[in-house]
């Protein structure tokens, strides 16, 4: 069978394009804080995940405090270790997902009620989207929550918010 010299040269020039998009992907790091390490051996999931600048947080459990606050504000503070592990910081977070176990709506707005408070705390200014959701139950059976993120490193430095006050 012969090749024609256009086919050939085509079929290099497809090759050397993938080859060259290959290249060009971010590359994806997979990283765990300290004391993290087992999720990942372990469990077989990644606490946080790099890709380019973009950073995701898997859940984090409310496994530490003596009650809903308390463990809001480890959960909190986990989420930033987990984020400064890949170069991130609060500021950068962009959306939040929470899960909170509860029963009927009124036990979940009763165990949301600190976490928002908790939440202003470590978000000051130019907050993230957030979804709240009530759940019968996480995988750590101990945990009230659990709080997953995303975040865009370097995406806080020039933040803005242009939304209008609300009328009184």
């Amino acid at each position: 069978m012969r090749w024609c010299p256009a086919v050939v040269l085509c079929l290099a020039g497809v090759c050397a394009g993938a080859v060259r998009a290959d290249e060009a992907a971010p590359a994806r790091m997979h990283l765990a804080p300290s004391g993290w390490e087992s999720s990942y051996h372990e469990l077989h999931y990644s606490p946080v995940v790099r890709i380019g600048d973009r950073v995701i947080v898997s859940g984090i459990p409310a496994v530490e405090g003596a009650d809903d606050e308390a463990q809001a504000r480890w959960v909190f503070a986990e989420l930033e270790r987990h984020l400064r592990s890949a170069g991130a910081g609060l500021e950068d977070v962009i959306e939040l997902q929470s899960f909170h176990v509860a029963g009927d709506h009124a036990e979940f707005r009763r165990r949301i009620a600190p976490v928002l408070k908790v939440h202003r705390e470590f978000f000051k200014r130019h907050y993230p989207a957030w979804t709240a959701v009530a759940t019968g139950g996480l995988y750590s059976k101990e945990a009230s929550m659990e709080l997953r993120a995303e975040a865009v490193i370097g995406s806080g430095r020039r933040a803005r918010a242009e939304i209008a006050l609300p009328a009184k």
